[in-house]
């Protein structure tokens, strides 16, 4: 494999964004280590996939471990695989706190720690993280505390480690979508959650590979949160 390929690892990887950020990264020549629970083997040579939970110490070891070994170094890791259950907060269960703190927060913590090492010891790396509008904009119409529990995290810590990480040559910046329309959206439920964008139209999955691709282009950039939500973040 040619030494100037870079190579991203794109978790949450097998639908939605996170198949169109595999794409999207192919188009650019990238090799790209895909991780979801259910990810299937590609035909792409140049495409790794790893199946399992992220919020698995061992699967997130064995994701960037994947892209050491295949590839030789990792260049990229997008922080895509997450969980989102809106309820009321009185309703939320023990399970549903125990799986989005799992996927949202531990699906985080054990894969980036570890791409850190690889990219920090190669003195170049970029770390994006997929947060979401509803951190900095709650809606009464769409409770979501759980959401904003931990992907809130996701957009703090993406500060935190870009200062921690910016004399190292490594960035960390977050992508905060509104709603996009993937498979997880019922049709039936379109019109309402257009309505929530001050745009009145959901996002595409285009619109987030095209931020996570500026983000990468923009070596200047770090500890940046981009809002692509349909100008929900700005207000009503």
């Amino acid at each position: 494999m040619p030494d100037e390929q870079k190579v991203a690892v794109v978790t949450g990887a097998s639908q939605g964004i996170g198949a169109g950020l595999v794409e999207g990264f192919r188009a650019r020549g990238y090799g790209v280590v895909a991780n979801s629970r259910s990810i299937r083997k590609s035909e792409d040579s140049n495409v790794v996939t790893v199946a399992g939970d992220i919020a698995d110490p061992e699967i997130a070891g064995r994701v960037v471990s994947a892209a050491l070994q295949r590839f030789g170094r990792l260049d990229t890791l997008v922080n895509n695989a997450g969980v989102f259950i809106g309820k009321p907060f009185t309703a939320y269960s023990a399970e549903d706190y125990a799986q989005v703190v799992a996927t949202n927060l531990a699906g985080f913590f054990f894969v980036s720690q570890r791409a850190a090492e690889a990219m920090l010891a190669r003195g170049r790396g970029h770390i994006v993280n997929v947060t979401t509008s509803l951190v900095n904009h709650a809606n009464s119409q769409l409770p979501a505390a759980l959401a904003a529990l931990t992907k809130g995290g996701l957009d703090a810590v993406t500060r935190s480690l870009a200062i921690e990480f910016a004399g190292r040559g490594v960035r960390v910046n977050a992508v905060s979508p509104g709603v996009i329309r993937t498979p997880m959206h019922e049709a039936d439920t379109h019109a309402f959650l257009a309505a929530l964008h001050p745009l009145k139209r959901l996002g595409e999955v285009s619109d987030i590979v095209g931020a996570v691709l500026y983000l990468e282009d923009a070596d200047f950039v770090t500890g940046e949160t981009l809002h692509v939500d349909g100008g929900q973040a700005a207000g009503h």
